[in-house]
């Protein structure tokens, strides 16, 4: 069995990885490239990073919990449409949005973990039902959806046959 705090860190570790290797797939998506092996390491450790979080003790359902079935859910259409449906017709869009929107939650978690862990956040927000919590979460929000549709809009991989 895991220890909590290694099993934390491993968590904490995925997710910033995930994080940072989302960033870079949506700069690709962006610019059409695919990044194959970027690709892969932001899915494998946001997949990871979700899977992880279901191995902490906890008594009841969480918000965490929710958001990491939606994020496995989105994950697996991703996936789907990249490594299955290789991208054709309405894959291409379908694997675009389950990652950004794959990325876009381990952000909404990283604001969340930001206002409980930071001393200065946390003043801010100490019940994340301030408004510093909620416009932080709405610049993130309105920034996924603007960087998704330019993503969309942009991706145009050449589709092997």
């Amino acid at each position: 069995m895991f220890d909590p705090m290694t099993l934390l860190g491993l968590h904490t570790w995925l997710s910033l990885i995930g994080l940072a290797t989302g960033c870079v797939v949506l700069a690709g998506l962006i610019q059409s490239k695919p990044l194959e092996g970027w690709t892969s390491a932001f899915l494998l450790t946001t997949v990871l990073t979700s899977a992880t979080g279901f191995g902490f003790p906890v008594d009841q359902l969480l918000p965490s919990h929710i958001v990491g079935v939606i994020s496995l859910v989105v994950l697996a259409g991703a996936i789907l449409a990249r490594y299955v449906f290789r991208l054709a017709g309405p894959w291409r869009w379908i694997y675009v949005v389950g990652a950004m929107a794959a990325l876009y939650l381990n952000a909404f978690v990283a604001v969340v973990q930001a206002f409980r862990k930071i001393p200065a956040l946390n003043a801010l927000a100490p019940t994340e039902s301030e408004p510093p919590f909620a416009i932080v979460q709405g610049i993130v929000l309105v920034a996924f959806v603007i960087l998704t549709v330019w993503a969309v809009r942009a991706f145009r991989p050449v589709v092997a046959r």
